[in-house]
């Protein structure tokens, strides 16, 4: 019962947080397109980002899509951590490496109402 009150806790954050994120890129908010900007992403490619962002917050809240959509969304995170590196930013690194692990840890402790689950 604590696992499924925690996993719910952590899909909460990790679907605000993407939503958040997702909306900044998507309406293209000056420090989205300044990042983004940087490693050649133009407004449109920023949208679809943040469109498929969205999309990604939006498929973990259901069992059936939870993995496509953390999926969706690790795969976002360790693109930024790319050009973070590409780039030797260590801090934008740092930065993006919580959020990756929640995903991670999310998938580890699946959706609360997973059928399947001892």
């Amino acid at each position: 019962m604590l696992i499924r009150i925690l996993s719910a806790i952590l899909i909460l954050v990790a679907v605000f947080m993407g939503f958040k994120q997702g909306y900044a890129m998507f309406s293209g908010k000056a420090e989205m397109m300044n990042m983004f900007g940087k490693w050649g992403f133009g407004k449109t490619a920023v949208m679809i980002n943040g469109l498929v962002t969205l999309l990604a917050a939006l498929l973990i809240l259901f069992p059936r899509t939870f993995l496509w959509g953390n999926f969706l969304m690790a795969a976002g995170i360790l693109l930024i951590i790319c050009f973070h590196m590409q780039d030797r930013d260590l801090k934008g690194v740092l930065i993006e490496l919580p959020f990756l692990a929640l995903n991670l840890a999310i998938i580890y402790l699946q959706h609360p109402l997973h059928p399947q689950r001892s």
